[in-house]
Parts: structure tokens; sequence; C-alpha cells
């Protein structure tokens, strides 16, 4: 039965519960919340990428294991000086006649009926009518010399920031040849003439398929007037790395007055031209500082600065040009340095490595010198100005004879010690000073400095 509520108490009251239902949406709705969510998903995979691409090198720095990757040594070996073929030590072949027991008066005869055989070349030659073909079968010989060389010669491109008559900022750039001297899994290393990289404060290095790269300086030799430059090879595409070959370094001592040479680089001052021509002279034992150097003379044009480059007709390089000992007395010969009294320098420039410096010409104090009271050593005759020799107190007509504990006697002895210094190495040298009556044995500390 029903409870009835007693009058004081509140009758209980029955609520209705109703449920909200939200209108359908409507198409635009749907396409508006859709690019919502998108525009959501973009913003959020953006971040993730963005977070991603902060971090990523933040954990390869501090937690992944950093490999090391050393640069590859370069090795240039050094030529062995080539003395002169001596006719008399070619051996005269015995006649078979003479071995058989043929008389003399036999022999003789037979050797007035035959006519020598270079008499026959002789009158071969003179009889023989030269052509146009035969002229250009020769130069097709060194055209092919020119074509393979080409691969390994690159245009050094140098970009200079100065100012105006107006202190206005420019640009001033250069185009200087440069060849390839050695290729690694690393770098190209390419030997150009030291003004392609004074002052520059960008190097950019071109290629024959008219791909560009950076280029570093890896070293610059005062003394030379050459530097090294540097192409990361993995900026490279395939078929550039597989286009650049790299130039054989020649043997300079081998050289001889009347040999036929091929100009590369840009004797024309134009990169890539060439042009050929014959030694004229072979100068030996050139002063230079800290040693002694050849200097060969072609009547070939040639431009210094631009880098012109000196081939053998074996395609392989034997020097460069340089202004730095022109031959005043004829002025239609080009002065070359010979590469093989430079291959030492070459080898420490291509690793990166400063070439020890003293500043010192020097040359060997002869027996005659001796005799007139010189003592044995290398006479100083220019000790070169603000060179560490210089600074160091060593001056001109002091004679060289110990370097640390070894003794100078040659200027080899002087060369060979140089070679195993390092910039910034002390070393004592010992001279001997003339004072008024007799020398006098002196000792200066010098500080290596770098060519």
């Amino acid at each position: 039965m029903p409870v009835e509520n007693s009058p004081d108490q509140e009758p209980k009251r029955q609520f209705i519960r109703e449920k909200v239902v939200r209108p359908p949406m409507t198409r635009r709705q749907v396409v508006w919340r859709i690019c919502v969510y998108a525009l959501i998903a973009l913003i959020g995979g953006a971040a993730a990428g963005v977070s991603f691409a902060v971090a990523r090198p933040l954990a390869e720095k501090y937690l992944v294991p950093e490999e090391t990757t050393e640069s590859i040594p370069i090795t240039i070996p050094t030529d062995e000086e080539l003395l002169p073929s001596d006719s008399s030590q070619i051996e005269t072949p015995v006649n078979e006649n003479d071995q058989q027991g043929t008389s003399p008066s036999e022999s003789e005869s037979e050797t007035q009926e035959t006519e020598p055989l270079e008499d026959i070349l002789q009158s071969a030659i003179e009889k023989y009518e030269y052509t146009v073909d035969d002229l250009s079968s020769m130069y097709a010989s060194l055209k092919s010399v020119v074509t393979a060389a080409d691969n390994g010669i690159v245009v050094v491109h140098s970009v200079k920031q100065e100012l105006d008559w107006f202190d206005n900022p420019v640009e001033v750039s250069g185009l200087y040849a440069g060849i390839v001297i050695a290729s690694t899994s690393q770098e190209l290393l390419i030997l150009t003439p030291e003004s392609a990289v004074e002052n520059a404060d960008s190097i950019m290095v071109g290629f024959n398929d008219n791909t560009e790269a950076d280029g570093t300086i890896k070293q610059v030799d005062r003394i030379s007037g050459m530097a090294v430059v540097s192409v990361d090879v993995l900026t490279l595409g395939e078929g550039t790395r597989k286009n650049v070959t790299a130039l054989e370094l020649g043997n300079s001592y081998g050289v001889r007055q009347g040999d036929l040479v091929v100009a590369v680089g840009a004797p024309s001052g134009m990169v890539h031209s060439s042009t050929y021509g014959f030694i004229s002279h072979v100068l030996r034992n050139v002063q230079v500082a800290d040693g002694i150097t050849r200097l060969l003379f072609a009547d070939i044009k040639g431009n210094a600065k631009a880098g012109t480059f000196l081939l053998n007709t074996s395609g392989q390089v034997v020097g460069w040009v340089t202004d730095e000992y022109k031959n005043e007395q004829n002025t239609n010969l080009t002065t070359v340095m010979a590469i093989s009294d430079y291959k030492t320098s070459l080898e420490r420039m291509s690793n990166g490595v400063p070439i020890p410096y003293l500043g010192i010409k020097g040359q060997e104090v002869s027996a005659t010198m001796t005799s007139s009271g010189l003592p044995m050593g290398l006479y100083v005759a220019d000790s070169i100005l603000d060179g560490p020799a210089y600074n160091a107190g060593i001056q001109n007509g002091d004679v060289i004879v110990r370097m640390g504990s070894k003794p100078i006697i040659t200027i080899m002895d002087y060369e060979n010690e140089i070679a195993s210094l390092n910039l910034n190495d002390e070393i004592t040298i010992t001279v001997q000073r003339k004072g008024i009556d007799e020398y006098k044995e002196l000792e200066y500390q010098v500080t290596v400095g770098a060519r």
C-alpha cells in the first residue's frame, strides 16, 4: 500500500532527467574541423623536426664518440743528380773477324769497302725531303703532352676585399694557373704562384668541367714564390674526381741544354694556354736563402705571376717560371726554378708543415780561401735582413763551423741540418769571426723561422 506523507513532511518530487543531444554538424563544420586537426598535426611535426635538428648535433657531440680522421701524409721522393753520360765508358764491340783469326789486312779491306753507319745515316738525313706532314706529326706528339697535362691544370680564383679612391669597399679578383701535384681520398693538392693566395679573402678552384670548389691555403713558401692549395674531394662530383689527374714531378737534374720543353698553365697570361721551346742554358750552384739551386733558362714564353710550369717531353713537371732571377743580359730568355731542388719543401708544404728558415746565403770555404787564413766552414755571403740569423747577430763575413754539435764543412752539411729543424726550434750556431789579428769563435742562439 502506498504510504501517505504526514502533514509535517514535504512531499517527494519526481524529477524528469533529460538528455541533451547536440544537433549534427554541417558539412562546413566537418571541413573546418578537419583543417584544424591537420594544422595542429603539421605544427606538431614541424616542432618535432626542429627539436630533432637541434638535439642531434648535441647528442652526436656529447653522446656519440667522436671519430678522428687524420689527413693522409704526402710523400715526395727526392732526386739524385744525374751525371752526363761519359762516352769514354762506352765499350767498343769486338770484331768477329778478330775472334776468328782473320788477318788485319783482310779486315781492313772489308772495313774500307763497308761505309760507316754514321755516314749512311747522315747521308740519308741530308737527302730526305721534309714535308708539312712530318712537321705536323712532330707537333702532334707535343700536343698530346699538352692535352694529357690539361687534366691536371686548374684555375685558382682569388678574391680580395679592398678600398677604392673614395674608401668604398670593392672586390678585386684574379685568375691564376695551378697544377695538381698530389691526390688522396681526402684532398687534391694544387701548386700555384704565391701571388694567387697573397692577402686573399677567399679562394675558388675551377676545373675543366666548369666545376668550382672552395680552396684553402695549405702552406706558402716565399723563397720559391709558390703556394700549395687544398681542395676537399668530397665537395667534388664523381665525374670531376675521375677527370682530374695529378701531374708527375720529374727529375730536373736530368735537364740538359738543347732539351725540348713544353710550357703549360698560363704562359700567355691566360690559364690553359701552352707553348714550346728549348733549354738554352743550365746555371748551377746559384746561392739562395739557406742553400743553393739551379736555374734553367729557356727560349720560351712564360708568365711567372699568372703561373707557368715547364714539362719535359714525357709530360713530367721539371720546374716553374720565376721573375726572381731574370737574366738581365738576355731578356728574351725565361728563367725557370728547377723542381728537384725543392721537392723536400714541396713535401712539407703539401702536409701543411712550415719550411724552416734561417736566412743565410753562403758558400763553401775553398782551399784557396783557407790558404788566406779563413777557417773551414760555410762563409756567410749574406745574412738576410730581418732573418732569424740576422736578428740573432750573425753577420756577413762570418764562417759557420757548427750547428748544434754537428760540424759544418759543406753547403750540403748546412742544408741537411736545416732539413732536420722545425718552426720555433732553437739551435746554437757557432761561427768564426775575424778580429783584429785572428778569427774568434762566437756562439749564437737562433730561433728557427718559416719561409
